[in-house]
């Protein structure tokens, strides 16, 4: 075979084919039912019946009842897993034959540079490979949550993926866990990211100390201290809670000026809609879920896109904010509900 076809062959072993992804799905509907009963209700990332929203729900509910929070990343988890002991892990669990040989081809098929050169690998999972979550669940599974749940016993955590949380009552117990599980995750062949970790005291209302840190990201939500209102007696306070972060909303903001939509006057108002409503419904489900005002900042920008096109389609409306703006006004009265975010504000809430 001419070296040029073997070259192809590798690299395609590297990325996925449409047969591999068929067959990776395969060995992951084997893999799941076994791996499912095993792995720790606190592991969400990547599993049937669980969502990042439910991470949050819990880890809310901690951060009233824990003053400190160790927040962890671990760096490029699907790129430094190690084989034998992922593996190791596998073999415990299954003794199909077939199945150990085809995640082995996976996760050590070449690896092709931008330069063309082929790279053998000894450590990682799949890019974009099926069975990839699974396999990385199944390695934190002992890399982490085992250990955790062994070593700590009376301290709740939570992952998803690749980022971590472990609630804490002093900041010294904090910092000694952070160190324990640096040495663990390093005898793991890991890394803890060094950007992305941190201890974090939950200030709110009872915890009035001043400290440096006392807000942390987790799956696209903010932890930090908000005004909160008492349901049954109305008063007022601080509360340690989440909101859509800032990352967040500017990635939505990215998003939308990606799509470009408020220069195509060649759409109705109604396509321009159709186009947009999905990708909003999708934004509100998962980040207007808890404290949802915060999500205000994406309305306002998502109507000023609409204004925006309006005096782009209508030429008598060109750099006439005010009058675009009632324009809009008169339409979300007529049709309230054509765009997903306007039954939140009132008519003109965010213009």
């Amino acid at each position: 075979m001419p070296k040029s076809d073997q070259a192809e062959v590798q690299f395609e072993a590297a990325v996925p084919t449409v047969a591999d992804r068929v067959a990776q799905t395969v060995v992951k509907q084997h893999l799941e039912p076994i791996l499912e009963p095993i792995f720790l209700p606190d592991s969400y990332g990547y599993r049937p019946k669980k969502s990042a929203l439910d991470a949050i729900a819990v880890t809310r509910e901690r951060c009233w009842r824990y003053d400190w929070v160790l927040e962890f990343d671990i760096r490029g988890l699907f790129d430094n897993i190690d084989h034998a002991l992922l593996l190791k892990a596998l073999e415990k669990h299954t003794m199909c034959k077939w199945v150990t040989l085809y995640i082995k081809r996976w996760l050590t098929a070449p690896l092709q540079q931008e330069d063309g050169t082929l790279v053998e690998r000894t450590r990682g999972t799949p890019q974009g490979g099926v069975v990839s979550p699974v396999l990385s669940n199944l390695f934190m599974h002992y890399a982490f949550d085992v250990w955790m749940t062994r070593m700590f016993p009376d301290l709740p955590w939570c992952r998803y993926a690749d980022d971590g949380l472990v609630h804490c009552r002093t900041e010294e117990e904090a910092n000694a866990i952070k160190a324990s599980l640096q040495t663990r995750l390093a005898a793991c062949g890991l890394e803890m990211h060094p950007d992305k970790t941190q201890t974090v005291y939950c200030k709110d209302s009872n915890r009035k100390d001043s400290l440096p840190n006392t807000k942390f990201d987790f799956v696209g939500y903010e932890f930090r201290a908000r005004g909160a209102r008492a349901r049954e007696r109305g008063i007022l306070f601080t509360s340690f809670s989440p909101a859509v972060s800032a990352k967040s909303l500017k990635a939505m903001r990215s998003e939308t000026r990606r799509l470009n939509l408020r220069n195509q006057s060649h759409l109705s108002l109604e396509e321009f809609a159709r186009i947009f409503n999905p990708i909003l419904r999708g934004w509100i489900a998962y980040y207007g879920k808890f404290y949802h005002s915060a999500m205000w900042p994406i309305y306002r920008h998502t109507d000023f896109t609409i204004r925006a096109w309006i005096m782009r389609k209508y030429r008598r409306l060109s750099g006439h904010k005010v009058r675009a703006s009632m324009l809009m006004q008169r339409i979300a009265k007529q049709n309230p509900s054509l765009f997903a975010h306007w039954r939140f504000g009132g008519i003109g809430a965010f213009v």
